[in-house]
């Protein structure tokens, strides 16, 4: 069979991919209306304390208990992992700075060593052009 023959599958993964973003507009629709559900009496303006109002209804401790934890299931793990990712990119960035230097001895090295070995190699050259002037000057002699 071949891919001529074969039905396209770009449809399909359409309807896929509209499903996964329906089930996320839902998840986030439904989190929505869990915190305003939950909060809507804490929606209202601030007003200073009284001596009356300094207790919480024990219904306002529990949203704010419900949201607490909400966001800490939601972002714990993010955070978790952010966290991760940073300190991994701190020793990354050292190690890649401490390489930079070792590189950086290296190369300073390697052109010593190349200045040396040049100034050598101009030595016995010049030593041996004067033994070739030496032989000669005997051989004419």
């Amino acid at each position: 069979m071949s891919t001529r023959d074969q039905p396209m599958n770009f449809f399909r993964s359409e309807k896929i991919s509209l499903t996964e973003d329906n089930l996320v507009a839902e998840v986030e629709a439904g989190m929505r209306d869990f915190v305003r559900g939950d909060v809507a009496d804490l929606r209202r303006p601030a007003r200073l304390p009284t001596t009356t109002d300094t207790v919480l209804e024990p219904s306002t401790v529990a949203a704010v208990n419900n949201i607490n934890s909400l966001v800490e299931r939601v972002a714990g793990p993010s955070l978790t992992e952010i966290t991760n990712l940073i300190s991994e990119l701190t020793s990354m960035r050292e190690m890649l700075h401490a390489e930079g230097h070792r590189v950086q001895r290296e190369m300073s090295g390697y052109g010593q060593l190349s200045q040396v070995a040049n100034e050598t190699t101009r030595m016995i050259a010049d030593n041996v052009s004067e033994w070739k002037r030496v032989a000669e000057g005997l051989r004419n002699g």
